[in-house]
């Protein structure tokens, strides 16, 4: 992982640190046992071809505060409200960030987000352990998000293969064409497709559009990041990809559900 970008690399030399540290509080096998008296799993992908079956676009709106690149996005932030937000407006799951240090998040977050609604829910954090993969079902989450810049592949099919053992989907995110080569042997039906370079920040829409014909029908791609009009949304239905997962966008909009139908509000 010498070339995994800086940011990227302090937060994961981050997530080691933490995952010792809360292993000494709560031991993996607490956590289990918590894991199985969780409600069971919603099914993210099943909502997600719910939406696109019913001829509409499927969003995975995220429960977001900040981000290293913008800071704080939200001042006022109450994730029970935003949840039921969403869900008013048409969102097919929820994206809440758990990370702390990086993006003021955590999973008390993810916890009240998902008892105010009745929609599925991914872990949106920076899994690099299976503790923390059995801690995400312990709180409660539905899906879990894996980042190919994060794993080496060994570490990315032990993760995904826990993560389908307990019952959870996981949504594998690749960014270029060699994260992309590498996502594809695991099979998994939930794609994602970073639109933001984890070097330098940037956005584009083109990213998803230049991976796209080295998927098959099988997969079923979620593009992320840079979605922030009715035309970038159009452009990406032309294309075929009709999930999103979309953040920044509704979390600086005064109602986050309102936003999302008027962002989505023009199905092609």
């Amino acid at each position: 992982m010498n070339d995994t970008p800086t940011v990227l690399k302090k937060i994961i030399d981050r997530k080691w640190q933490e995952v010792a540290e809360r292993s000494a509080h709560t031991s993996i096998e607490t956590l289990r046992e918590q894991a199985g008296a969780a409600s069971a799993p919603r099914g993210f992908v099943r909502a997600i071809e719910a939406k696109i079956a019913a001829g509409q676009s499927a969003v995975i709106a995220e429960v977001k505060k900040a981000s290293p690149s913008k800071g704080v996005i939200r001042e006022h932030f109450v994730p029970a409200d935003i949840a039921k937000s969403y869900e008013q407006g048409g969102a097919a799951c929820l994206s809440v960030l758990t990370d702390a240090d990086f993006f003021q998040g955590g999973e008390a977050y993810l916890q009240q987000a998902r008892a105010a609604c009745a929609l599925p829910v991914i872990r949106k954090d920076f899994i690099v352990d299976p503790y923390q993969v059995v801690e995400a079902r312990a709180i409660g989450a539905d899906c879990i998000l894996l980042i190919a810049a994060a794993l080496d592949d060994t570490s990315m099919r032990e993760l995904n293969d826990l993560a389908r053992d307990l019952g959870m989907d996981v949504l594998i995110e690749a960014h270029n064409r060699e994260e992309l080569h590498r996502t594809l042997p695991l099979g998994n039906r939930l794609l994602g497709i970073n639109n933001r370079n984890l070097h330098n920040f940037e956005t584009s829409l083109n990213n998803t559009y230049e991976l796209l014909d080295e998927i098959g029908d099988e997969f079923l791609v979620v593009t992320e990041s840079g979605i922030h009009t009715p035309e970038d949304v159009a452009a990406m239905r032309q294309h075929g990809v009709n999930a999103f997962l979309v953040g920044e966008a509704f979390m600086r909009a005064d109602e986050p559900g309102t936003e999302l139908q008027r962002l989505f509000s023009t199905q092609a």
